[in-house]
């Protein structure tokens, strides 16, 4: 008899991070029913679940990710995984506040969720939230295709002092000092908090 397993995956926040596990889950014969961000589904025969949980185990494990074991835990990278896709498409102009956002896509009180992220992070939602910007920040000065204002209105900021504000207080430099730095520092996403 078949079944479904899935196992929520913390830290997973790219596009190629789905290629490679998908791709060596199948080299160890793992029947991958969907893989997204944060969340796999495989195929589980009858007497092959701790085989199959063994296997899968070891390509997380061995990629540099984890299981998340709890559904707070789920919930956490849940919230974490919808900000990182937010930044992704640019202009990020979302009609409504980051809190109802989060509500109304993970379909959680937004208390809920921020209780369990600063219980489980040591940090608030908003504060991620920000971390997260600035890091895409860097991304596109790095690429020095657009302006500071560019930058400031594709990521929903009110004005470039905002922006600029917000920058020096996470890195400790301005932008201008940033994009003339011959040491472009970023952070991976997985590696906020």
């Amino acid at each position: 008899m078949e079944s479904n397993r899935v196992y929520w995956i913390k830290n997973m926040v790219c596009r190629r991070c789905l290629k490679v596990l998908k791709q060596e889950l199948e080299e160890v014969h793992i029947k991958v029913l969907s893989l997204e961000l944060g969340r796999l589904s495989v195929r589980i025969i009858e007497g092959t679940n701790k085989d199959i949980d063994s296997k899968v185990l070891q390509v997380i494990h061995s990629n540099g990710f984890e299981i998340a074991k709890s559904e707070e835990e789920m919930l956490v990278e849940e919230v974490k995984l919808t900000l990182i896709e937010l930044i992704q498409e640019l202009p990020t102009h979302v009609k409504e506040k980051t809190s109802e956002y989060l509500a109304s896509t993970i379909r959680r009180d937004y208390k809920v969720l921020s209780r369990l992220f600063s219980k489980t992070e040591n940090t608030t939602i908003e504060k991620y939230f920000i971390k997260l910007k600035i890091e895409k920040v860097k991304e596109l000065i790095q690429l020095q295709q657009y302006t500071f204002s560019d930058i400031a209105y594709m990521l929903d900021y009110s004005s470039v002092n905002h922006l600029s504000r917000q920058f020096k207080r996470i890195t400790g430099m301005s932008m201008t000092d940033f994009k003339n730095s011959e040491h472009l520092e970023r952070n991976f996403y997985d590696e906020i908090i």
